[in-house]
């Protein structure tokens, strides 16, 4: 007689479980965010990866209404924020603002990085992709009557080693933009590396390094006030935001292509509902008028792929990176 209520018990266990593996996830989405986000930016202030990041992170803390914020962690050419992003808790609270250096060169030029950049990181959408740009200190370029590629390479052909290159650090895409330079032209130069863009920029509007292969964003202001010579940008069509400014290919240099870009990416381990709403919300954002027309007057095309595409994008230009490395000899220790 006992039969009926212990049947009972038994089949209302059976729903709780059977429930439970139906809707584990669901409460991890409707609640996120529910706390500040951080973005680590894995270079210093000023240059293209913070730029970036912090368009994102208004437009994310507007939506979300929570602070988003960006913390700059720079060294070792991007690996020591990257490696601290992956070692975060993977629940969507903390972020990395990736870039061509971090997660398609690194791999490439140091001997041992301290995070894996594809099993550690599970990608969330790219952000902007960018053209470099090679510019020099306008009184270096005027005292040798430097205007044009064709003029720099005569000159550093005259003067094999004389010129110092600055770049946002070794191994980034502005140090290997300016060793494919050499290695395609024939000519050589000393490579000075800062640790990101404001230093290196200082310096070779002060004089005290020649010329560099930057990122154009968080040079166009200086280009604009005249306080950098731009000479040429790096990528295969011309950038809108400089229309005067040709092509390496066309100012010469045939077969010569680099850029840089910068997206979003989550420790592995991060929930995929999560992930796919970051990226909703980071493509909503880039898609408004005000976003768009900010990042393009400074060079960069507003993005927001997938986190598929964006995976399949950074495969590619690892393969691609991995090539420029190789002809180029250029190796970090």
């Amino acid at each position: 007689m006992h039969a009926a209520p212990a049947r009972g018990r038994f089949i209302a266990a059976a729903l709780l479980t059977a429930t439970a593996f139906i809707l584990p996830a669901a409460p991890a989405l409707a609640d996120y965010p529910d706390r500040d986000v951080k973005i680590i930016v894995p270079f210093p202030a000023g240059g293209t990866a913070d730029i970036a990041a912090r368009v994102v992170a208004a437009e994310l803390g507007k939506s979300w209404k929570k602070s988003v914020v960006v913390d700059n962690k720079a060294g070792a050419g991007g690996n020591v924020g990257s490696a601290e992003a992956a070692r975060a808790t993977p629940d969507g609270y903390t972020l990395l603002m990736g870039t061509v250096s971090t997660h398609a060169i690194n791999q490439s030029v140091y001997a041992k990085l301290p995070y894996d950049p594809v099993k550690d990181f599970v990608p969330v959408t790219l952000v902007i992709p960018v053209p470099n740009i090679l510019e020099l200190n306008p009184a270096f370029a005027d005292k040798h009557g430097i205007r044009t590629v064709a003029d720099l390479i005569k000159y550093l052909k005259a003067n094999p080693a004389s010129v110092n290159m600055a770049s946002t650090g070794n191994g980034t895409s502005t140090h290997l933009s300016g060793e494919l330079f050499q290695t395609m032209t024939g000519t050589r130069m000393t490579h000075v590396p800062y640790k990101g863009s404001s230093p290196a920029l200082t310096d070779v509007m002060a004089g005290s390094a020649d010329l560099i292969f930057d990122n154009l964003p968080s040079s166009m202001g200086f280009i604009k006030g005249g306080k950098l010579r731009p000479l040429a940008v790096t990528t295969a069509s011309r950038s809108p935001a400089l229309p005067d400014v040709p092509t390496m290919a066309e100012a010469g240099v045939q077969g010569y292509e680099a850029s840089s870009w910068f997206g979003l990416l989550a420790p592995a381990g991060t929930p995929a509902d999560i992930v796919q709403k970051i990226q909703r919300d980071v493509a909503a954002a880039l898609q408004q008028e005000s976003v768009r027309a900010q990042l393009q007057a400074q060079g960069a095309t507003p993005s927001g792929n997938t986190p598929a595409q964006f995976k399949q994008f950074m495969a590619q230009e690892t393969v691609k990176w991995a090539d420029v490395v190789k002809k180029s000899g250029a190796k970090v220790d």
